[in-house]
């Protein structure tokens, strides 16, 4: 089988990058697939306007962002090269055109079956935004969505079908348990409790519900430590420069919180990002959108085997059931605080959250995710046809 794959990529920095990365890695992985000569795969990766990255040898071709002829060259690429099915990771702003319109010429050229893998379902679609999930859908030959929920706005918002869309969870790394401490002395955070959020920061994120939560929670437990872990987004310092991360800073000091809260304002690697997890005993995301369908660092988070607490956005509420996590109403750092002081007052609740947590994420490691990508790309393959015009 030779498999082709559309998306951000490293040394791209962002989410969909790092989950293009670990997908590849997930499928060249699979048992059997390397010892088979006839499995290949590649990557068409995408680039930001004006700039070329170096991209390890699995990216074929690049795409940069607003160039329409780049389109149109990676779907004849692609054609050409016998691929038997491709993979289009899809979220509002990785393609280029208004909201991402011009991926639409690629797929339409595209004489081999598709499969998007869906990062974003909104509730609320702008006519354009609906209009695009619709012909991305109705032309491709399965569709991948993270989590459950999602199947149900799909089909009540965009008329897709449910037999057509198909549920394979967020992959995580493999993560050892029992590593807390050796963690915690590598990265010198001994004695500390650690409450972690990471990912590219913006205003989205709400980050001051968690910092206005905290005076109290250390007034009681004052070996409470806040990473803020991640650079902010590019968009972001594109259209307001530090602005944001300029105003937690200051809700930090107002706060007198200095010895709680630490910036880590870098994008960081995948074993450094892996060792903080292993570090952390709580973790907070207190996302703004209710919509969300899918957050890579809650996933991770989870996996990870940390007390994870979070707003009632629709991946959390899926996620974080049956004893794995804490919900907390949007915007409430009174909540937020609550939680926290409970968990930090009793911790046997604590541990309970961690262990429920981490044995769910045991089965959403990559290795079993890249299978249930492999076993969906055979049955696409088994009940495709190869044909001279695009897959209907």
């Amino acid at each position: 089988m030779k498999i082709a794959c559309i998306g951000n990529y490293p040394p791209r920095e962002c989410g969909i990058a790092t989950f293009s990365s670990n997908f590849a890695n997930a499928i060249l992985d699979s048992d059997g697939w390397a010892s088979d000569e006839s499995n290949d795969m590649y990557i068409i990766a995408m680039s930001d306007p004006g700039r070329q990255y170096d991209y390890p040898d699995i990216v074929v071709q690049s795409i940069q962002q607003n160039e329409l002829r780049d389109y149109q060259k990676a779907a004849d690429y692609i054609n050409s090269c016998n691929t038997d099915v491709c993979f289009l990771q899809h979220e509002f702003g990785i393609y280029g055109g208004n909201r991402g319109v011009y991926i639409l010429s690629l797929l339409h050229q595209l004489k081999v079956p598709f499969i998007p893998i869906f990062h974003t379902v909104l509730k609320k679609p702008s006519e354009i935004e609906r209009n695009i999930i619709m012909e991305i859908s109705r032309r491709a030959a399965g569709i991948v969505v993270m989590n459950r929920l999602a199947i149900g706005i799909l089909n009540s918002v965009y008329r897709i079908p449910e037999e057509k869309i198909a549920v394979i969870p967020h992959g995580v790394p493999a993560f050892d348990f029992s590593r807390n401490q050796f963690y915690k002395k590598y990265f010198h955070l001994e004695g500390r409790k650690i409450l972690m959020t990471f990912g590219l920061i913006s205003r989205n994120k709400s980050l001051e519900t968690v910092i206005n939560a905290l005076p109290e929670v250390v007034g009681k437990h004052p070996d409470l430590l806040y990473l803020i872990v991640g650079k902010t987004h590019p968009a972001v310092l594109q259209s307001s420069g530090e602005e944001y991360r300029e105003y937690l800073k200051s809700l930090i000091e107002k706060n007198r919180l200095d010895d709680n809260v630490v910036f880590i304002n870098r994008f960081l690697n995948t074993d450094e990002l892996l060792g903080y997890l292993s570090a952390t005993d709580l973790y907070v995301t207190p996302y703004l959108n209710e919509a969300q369908i899918t957050s890579g660092t809650l996933s991770y988070a989870i996996g990870a085997g940390a007390a994870v607490i979070s707003t009632p956005y629709l991946h959390a509420k899926e996620l974080m059931s049956e004893g794995r996590g804490m919900l907390f109403d949007f915007n409430d750092s009174a909540g937020l605080s609550d939680i926290l002081t409970d968990l930090l007052d009793h911790p046997d609740k604590l541990r309970t959250l961690r262990k429920n947590a981490f044995e769910f994420g045991k089965k959403t490691s990559w290795p079993q995710v890249g299978k249930q990508y492999l076993d969906l790309s055979a049955t696409v393959v088994k009940s495709s046809v190869r044909t001279d015009i695009s897959v209907m």
